[in-house]
This record gives C-alpha cells, structure tokens and sequence, in this order.
C-alpha cells in the first residue's frame, strides 16, 4: 500500500508539474496575425540600463539645426543689447568651455559693466589676443569660475548673486532660442 501512494503521489506530481510549466511558457500570437504580432514584440533586455530611455544626444543634433539656434540666440541676444550688433556670438564665445557660460558671462558683463575680454580671460585661464594689461587682479593659468571672475574684476558686489542670475538669465535666454 505504501508503495501504491508513492506512486500515486510521483504521478501527480509529474502531471501538475508538466501543465503549470506548459502554461507558465508563452505559447506566442495565433491566429491570423500571428507572424506580423511574432515580429512586433521585442525581446526584453534584462540590463537595466537599457530600461531607460534617453532623449536626443545635443551632440548628434545636425549642424544646420544648431547654427539657426547661435542665429536665433545671437539675434536674442543683440535685442536685449547683451551682444553688439556687429559681433557673432559663435566667434565671441569660441575660447569658453560652453555656450551656456558664455551666455551668462554676456549677461554679467551686460549687467555689472565688465569688460568681456577679461572676463573671458578669466573663465579661460588664458590670456586672449586682445590686450588685457588693463584688467584686474593678477593673471591666473587656471580658469576660473563665474562669480570667482567677476570677484576678481569687481570685489566690491555680490559675485555669487550676480553670477546665479547672470546664469538664470542665460538659461531662459537658451530656453526661448530652443523653441
């Protein structure tokens, strides 16, 4: 008798076991549209990195599309009177890392009237072929950063304010030139 459960509970087993992994498996799409379903489904990663979806690389954004934002941007800028009308923002802002620093250094040097040329200077670490003699504060081989830029050509305001809205006015100015 003890023999006969075994058995009994052996087989059991084994046909439980085969129907749940038969349904545990996706049989696939049938039917009519079952190869056009088959091909539309794609495998799942299981790299969770892959799970996460990145918008447009700026880098890989089509040199047409980013010189009619430099226009949009230059012409943005020039209406505000940030940049003279005679001077190109792509060969003033060439030296700096940036185009959102260039932009926010325009900005302070538009509001704290700064001369752009040591200001550049001093975001670049290195002196421009413009003659910058004039300037304050000793020459620097390392580039500094905004407000430590406008510290050193006007000690007397509030650098760090000034460069966070310098930066927040480049910022909306980089928005609106977007759309």
């Amino acid at each position: 008798m003890k023999k006969l459960w075994i058995v009994v509970g052996i087989a059991v087993m084994g046909v439980s076991l085969t129907a749940f992994g038969v349904a545990a498996q996706d049989p696939g799409p049938q039917g009519a549209g079952a190869s056009e379903a088959a091909k539309s489904t794609a495998p799942h990663s299981l790299n969770p990195i892959k799970w996460v979806k990145k918008g447009p690389n700026p880098t890989t954004e089509q040199p047409v599309a980013k010189s009619d934002q430099n226009m949009q941007l230059t012409s943005v800028l020039q209406t505000q009177g940030v940049l003279p009308a005679n001077i190109n923002l792509k060969e003033t802002c060439s030296p700096i890392k940036g185009l959102d620093e260039c932009v926010a250094a325009l900005h302070a040097r538009h509001n704290l009237g700064l001369d752009f040329d040591c200001l550049k200077s001093n975001l670049t670490g290195t002196r421009t072929d413009v003659e910058t003699s004039s300037c304050k504060g000793a020459p620097r081989k390392r580039a500094m950063n905004l407000s430590n830029a406008i510290r050193a050509l006007k000690p007397d305001v509030n650098a760090k304010a000034e460069a966070k809205n310098a930066e927040k006015q480049a910022h909306e100015d980089l928005r609106r030139a977007r759309t």
